[in-house]
């Protein structure tokens, strides 16, 4: 969906330059406004986690504490609905708005979508406090009037509004029309549940350390503390109600990760045993890696091809008080970082487009465009081809992406066999596409992973 663009608008990658809010930070004007600071920059390219970053690190100390939670559940609140959103503003707006003005009507309308029993915020609160925030700059002071009529007008008309919107593609689904129909030509009987789920807020799921502790007392240990959760894999556990990592017993000392559980067959089926040598090839932010070092006595060399986000691998393994050799360089270039030590074993958890993980991320969907897929295609293609003259004979790659497009998964793993004469295909999962049950079977929930299996003759 094209989306209008203001001439007062921020040029990309900057953040707007806005008059000092005078706001109670633990207000709902407060969070909304902050929400809509971190949605004009994904309009502008940014990803929302690093948008979110920027605009709780421009709060005072205390309005970071009291709108921290807020702000982040509105920000992606309105990800998950951004399609429905720009069609009302389209539809309510005769003219477009400046960018705050425009971000601010959807992050209220985004609450405002809410269905009753899911409503965070009274309805009329929202629209007062909409017009609250827009008043409180005085640049955007004119549009006090345009908002609460604006808003006003949606409360009055609702039903038939949202009935209307049901009829473009993207105000109904949630993402652009692309994508919508890429999933459903790949995926001609499931396309809309899988839409479906990603609208949905990921489980917080947990990975428990198997060198400290058992999936069964760990559970035991979470109802000492009045935190119902279930097992949902070998080494999954997943919590009825999310909660701050910090509340989360045994996190700060290692002996719980925070880990999709479809994420988490990347270690197991990678299969490797005491004394081999793996290679996590892009391995940020460490999660991978700290698994396979869970499961197994290993020699691990971590690669990653950016310095920052190498350095949260070390930071996630001293949690663990696991090591690994964390290198920076290119995956598809071995000769920069290479010692001419063969592997056992192979992660190639490769770049792609992260469709399968959209219920966690939501902004992709928006700032993923289609022209990246044949870019990601011939960028994994170099990796993988890459890395596999490093395997031992013997030894085995795992092919792993985050992805549902076909493309990036099963396509991709019929090239490598057809590519490569000695690689023999080994059973795996395959695609997993993401899901979410809302039974008391939570044994299906995870995010959509592909994964191709590979040993060298």
């Amino acid at each position: 969906m094209t989306r209008p663009r203001s001439s007062a608008q921020s040029s990309p990658g900057r953040p707007a330059r806005l008059s000092a809010l005078h706001l109670a930070p633990d207000s709902l004007g407060f969070a909304l406004d902050a929400a809509a600071q971190a949605i004009d920059a994904v309009e502008r390219g940014t990803a929302l986690p690093a948008a979110l970053a920027a605009t709780i690190a421009g709060m005072a100390p205390i309005a970071q504490s009291a709108a921290r939670g807020a702000t982040q559940d509105i920000a992606y609140r309105t990800m998950r609905r951004l399609g429905s959103v720009d069609w009302l503003i389209g539809r309510l707006v005769s003219k477009a708005p400046p960018a705050h003005i425009r971000a601010v009507l959807a992050v209220s309308f985004a609450l405002l979508l809410d269905d009753a029993d899911a409503a965070a915020y009274p309805p009329f609160t929202i629209v007062d406090q909409a017009v609250t925030t827009i008043g409180a700059r005085r640049e955007f002071v004119f549009a006090k009037g345009l908002v609460n009529a604006v808003l006003r007008r949606f409360l009055r008309e609702r039903d038939a509004l949202v009935a209307a919107l049901q009829a473009d593609p993207a105000a109904r689904w949630n993402y652009r029309r692309w994508w919508i129909d890429a999933v459903e030509r790949a995926w001609p009987s499931d396309w809309q549940a899988i839409l479906a789920a990603g609208d949905r807020p990921g489980p917080l799921t947990l990975r428990v350390n198997a060198r400290r502790t058992t999936v069964d007392a760990y559970l035991a240990s979470l109802r000492e503390h009045g935190i119902d959760a279930t097992q949902v894999g070998a080494h999954a556990v997943r919590l009825a109600s999310p909660l701050p990592v910090e509340r989360i017993p045994g996190f700060a000392d290692g002996v719980v990760s925070v880990q999709d559980a479809g994420a988490q067959l990347a270690a197991e089926q990678l299969g490797a045993a005491d004394g081999m040598r793996v290679l996590d090839a892009c391995a940020a932010p460490g999660g991978k890696t700290g698994h396979i070092l869970e499961l197994a006595d290993v020699e691990v060399v971590a690669l990653e091809s950016d310095a920052t986000r190498a350095a949260r691998i070390g930071e996630n393994l001293a949690r663990l008080s696991l090591v690994a050799d964390v290198c920076v360089g290119d995956a598809g270039a071995p000769a920069q970082w290479y010692d001419g030590r063969p592997f056992d074993r192979v992660l190639a958890d490769v770049p792609c487009s992260a469709s399968g993980i959209v219920r966690r991320h939501p902004d992709i969907r928006w700032l993923r465009r289609a022209a990246d897929i044949p870019a990601l295609v011939a960028e994994q293609r170099r990796i993988v081809s890459a890395l596999w003259p490093l395997v031992k004979p013997g030894g085995e790659l795992l092919y792993v992406t985050c992805s549902i497009f076909p493309e990036e998964g099963e396509m991709q793993a019929a090239w490598f066999g057809g590519a490569f004469e000695d690689a023999v295909r080994l059973d795996a999962p395959g695609q997993l596409l993401p899901t979410a049950s809302s039974g008391p079977d939570q044994n299906t929930d995870h995010d959509g992973f592909f994964y191709a299996r590979f040993q060298k003759r």
